[in-house]
């Protein structure tokens, strides 16, 4: 009986967050019993299913944000292909999107580079795509239009790629450059 009931709460813990992304963690105490969550409370939990985002529709919203990526690319000398990709890779266009770090809005600026870009609503998309580009547009100078620098400082900091004499070696900054190349290609050809 016991083993239906939490196979029933399972089952209905995954049907009703099917509505929102979550991940469901469990674990099983010491008298045999599974208890399952989508938040992970302490160490003991462990992940039990992945819920994977279900794929947006990029080119809505790309035209969502078009004419201000051609408007911020023209402005600041930024391939428009290239201003998309670091989108893509960053939020997804989702201009509402936060981090864990702290990094705000559709080209993911963190407060002090928002500030820097005179952003001050860092989730206003026409604000955040003209900062985002001209900082961008500031780390291809910076790096002589490498784009895998100017990239690896636009994830790391210009200080972590000077100190490395190239590309941190940091994963997530190396997993950033080639994604954002990627979905540059991509873009760029027509693939996306």
């Amino acid at each position: 009986m016991r083993v239906i009931s939490i196979g029933l709460c399972a089952g209905a813990v995954l049907l009703f967050s099917s509505g929102a992304l979550a991940d469901i963690y469990r674990y099983k105490d010491e008298k045999g019993v599974w208890h399952f969550t989508n938040v992970n409370p302490d160490r003991r939990y462990k992940l039990y299913i992945r819920e994977r985002p279900t794929p947006r529709n990029g080119s809505r919203y790309i035209k969502e944000f078009e004419h201000i990526i051609a408007q911020a690319s023209q402005k600041f000398g930024v391939e428009a292909a290239f201003v998309k990709a670091v989108i893509k890779a960053e939020s997804d266009f989702d201009h509402k999107a936060r981090s864990h770090k702290g990094a705000e809005g559709l080209m993911q600026l963190m407060p002090g580079t928002a500030n820097d870009m005179a952003v001050r609503d860092p989730y206003n998309p026409e604000e955040n795509i003209f900062g985002g580009t001209r900082y961008l547009s500031l780390m291809l100078e910076r790096y002589k239009n490498d784009k895998r620098l100017a990239l690896a400082a636009y994830n790391a900091g210009p200080e972590r790629v000077d100190e490395n004499k190239g590309i941190p070696p940091f994963p997530e900054t190396k997993s950033f450059v080639e994604k954002v190349l990627n979905y540059y290609h991509d873009y760029k050809s027509g693939k996306r």
